[in-house]
């Protein structure tokens, strides 16, 4: 049985790549909805519809556990298909999402207690972000920024010319414009890791900025180590294999630079519908 890494486009793949990096001999599939990407701007039924076909075809291709790598999933589908669809599809195996270990962690870098959340527009409008931090931290004052443009700088690999740097220092401005005592901020997107350059160039050096891969690979290890029931049903023979609803060609291609060094196979197309 796999570990199942879903996303709706290729940013799932810088989770990805820290399971592989700390977890190596474990089975993946990772799953990209390249063709109705983005997710950021679509409404919660819609992005709910979506996840739930992307979490059905990976239980039909072994999953046995399901990590929603992508935030737009984890805050407007995860709850209820945890809630109400699980149980009836396949009881014994689980979906998790990036949201609620990222939030676990704030406690541990936050000082002044102003954090601060960079995101797509849709998960800054569900607030999961605000209301997971704040049942671990209800002292802590979160404040939230939407990057529009941000997926679609990186998916159309413009993330690293001059063009990207209005919409970045926009961004970061607009969120430290709230309060000048932010000094963490979580980056609540897995596209976002492949702008920490300019993120880097237009923040001042004494925030930390928070990426979910490490984190949320640190959390999945523990989640096995906690849960035997669901970890000796993983194969453990390094398989991998990669799945996109568009052009396998063009996801291999634009995989690479996500992924950062390590080997992508052949994707396969793959319908949801």
């Amino acid at each position: 049985m796999y570990i199942g890494v879903f996303d709706s486009g290729y940013g799932g793949l810088t989770v990805l790549k820290h399971f592989i990096e700390q977890l190596p001999d474990y089975d993946y599939i990772y799953l990209g909805d390249n063709a109705r990407a983005p997710y950021g701007t679509r409404s919660f039924e819609t992005v709910y519809q979506y996840t739930l076909q992307a979490v059905k075809k990976l239980f039909e291709l072994g999953s046995q556990l399901v990590i929603l790598a992508c935030n737009t999933a984890s805050a407007k589908a995860l709850r209820t298909i945890q809630q109400k669809d699980l149980p009836l599809l396949a009881p014994e195996r689980r979906v998790l999402g990036v949201i609620r270990p990222s939030a676990e962690v704030i406690g541990e870098y936050t000082h002044t207690g102003k954090v601060g959340i960079l995101a797509t527009p849709g998960t800054v409008n569900s607030m999961s972000y605000v209301l997971e931090i704040n049942k671990l931290y209800p002292e802590v004052v979160v404040y939230q920024q939407a990057c529009p443009m941000w997926v679609p700088l990186v998916e159309n690999d413009e993330h690293t010319g001059e063009g990207a740097d209005y919409f970045v220092k926009k961004c970061i401005n607009q969120l430290l414009a709230q309060d000048e005592d932010i000094d963490t901020i979580v980056l609540a997107c897995t596209h976002y890791p492949l702008l920490l350059p300019k993120i880097k160039k237009f923040l001042p050096r004494e925030i930390t900025i928070i990426s979910q891969g490490p984190i949320v690979a640190q959390k999945l290890k523990d989640y096995l180590t906690r849960h035997p029931e669901i970890e000796t049903k993983l194969g453990r023979n390094k398989k991998r294999l990669f799945f996109t609803t568009d052009i396998p060609e063009d996801f291999d291609k634009k995989a690479l630079k996500f992924i950062d060094g390590l080997t992508v196979p052949q994707s396969q197309k793959i319908s949801l519908i």
